[in-house]
C-alpha cells in the first residue's frame, strides 16, 4: 500500500509521464480509499488544464468590455 507522499509523486508524475502497470495499480487502490489523495489528483488534472489553457491564448472568459466588431 502506498503511502500518502508516494501517492502524490505517482499523480504527479502521471501527468508527466506513462505509469507501469504496478504503479497505475497502486495508485488508483489508494485513490480509491484516499479522499486526500483523490482531491489533490483532481486539483492537479484541473491546474494542468488551466495552465495548457492559458498557454494558449485560451483563458476560458469572455471579455464584456470590447464591443461587438463592425458589419457595414
Amino acid at each position: 500500500m502506498l503511502t500518502c507522499k508516494e501517492a502524490t509523486r505517482l499523480s504527479s508524475e502521471a501527468l508527466d509521464r506513462g505509469l507501469s502497470l504496478r504503479e497505475r495499480l497502486s495508485l488508483r487502490m489508494h485513490i480509491m480509499m484516499c479522499k486526500g489523495c483523490t482531491n489533490f489528483e483532481e486539483q492537479m488534472r484541473q491546474l494542468r488544464t488551466m495552465t495548457r489553457r492559458y498557454a494558449s491564448g485560451d483563458t476560458g472568459a469572455q471579455d464584456d468590455t470590447t464591443p461587438p466588431a463592425r458589419t457595414d
